[in-house]
């Protein structure tokens, strides 16, 4: 309730603030967290994914989903035993509404440090206003205090974690991925959260001057992306890793379903079909 209420108050104190209709209902639909591995956690919706990387030192949330699902979040971290204000460190794999739409609210209330990509620091900081598929007329999200810019392959550490950013462009000018590691009893997984670089934008690439090199940043980030080394991989969306085909609610725990290098090829290489199409547009 009160992570609810101190979003309406920064609703009311931001009127400038409009996030678009909720029109995709699997995007706030309720899903049961879980433990993916180790000390990685899923705390997102049945498709916005987050997750939550726990340490002795505090927490690390990843992504927030819509403003609406704060109560969500919260209650997923709760429910797992964790507190949501042992948060430390708030990170985004790219700043659209659907990934970032609570993060202010969470902040406030956590105290956490937002770190972020160098590329999406201004979108952050205006709640989407610049992002090149915005009219730049209206925040879509409320706005979030940077504490931290980060670059390609800065480290992320907290507790004995450290976690790699990895600068994946494209999807929006900062978007990025991140590549850590967890251990449980049996062994380690390298883990990958990747920003798969999908094509968000209905105008042809050269009409799009407030992003010149959009084309040549997704070519970047795809075959940086190719080229990666991990044991589970996950994503932005829950249905680009098949969470739903990979996790039963009522499972036991099992990061070995998560394990899916042929996955992973096979969804970027419907990105690059997009790509190729859209680069190839008359």
């Amino acid at each position: 309730m009160l992570i609810g209420l101190l979003f309406i108050t920064y609703w009311a104190a931001a009127q400038q603030v409009a996030e678009p209709a909720n029109t995709n209902p699997e995007w706030s639909k309720p899903y049961p967290p879980f433990k993916i591995a180790g000390n990685l956690y899923y705390v997102g919706t049945y498709e916005l994914a987050c997750y939550l990387i726990v340490t002795g030192k505090g927490n690390i949330l990843i992504n927030t989903g819509l403003a609406a699902s704060a109560p969500m979040i919260k209650a997923n971290i709760e429910a797992l035993g964790f507190q949501l204000t042992d948060t430390k460190i708030l990170l985004n794999t790219q700043a659209h509404y659907d990934h970032m739409g609570a993060m202010a609210a969470i902040k406030k209330l956590t105290g956490a440090k937002m770190m972020v990509d160098e590329a999406d620091a201004e979108a952050v900081a205006d709640g989407g206003r610049s992002d090149y598929i915005n009219d730049d007329s209206v925040s879509l999200f409320a706005p979030v205090k940077i504490d931290r810019i980060l670059h390609n392959h800065d480290t992320i550490q907290l507790g004995g974690m450290q976690v790699v950013m990895l600068h994946h462009p494209g999807h929006t000018k900062g978007s990025c991925s991140f590549l850590f590691d967890v251990k449980d009893a049996k062994r380690s997984y390298r883990v990958l959260i990747a920003n798969m670089p999908t094509i968000v934008t209905h105008k042809r690439f050269a009409d799009i001057h407030s992003y010149p090199n959009i084309a040549a940043d997704y070519a970047y980030t795809l075959h940086e992306m190719k080229n990666l080394s991990f044991d589970i991989w996950l994503a932005s969306h829950a249905s680009q890793f098949g969470l739903e085909s990979k996790h039963k609610i009522g499972y036991q725990y099992n990061p070995a379903a998560f394990i899916d290098r042929k996955g992973y090829d096979e969804e970027l290489k419907d990105c690059q079909e997009q790509f190729d199409r859209k680069v190839n547009e008359p």
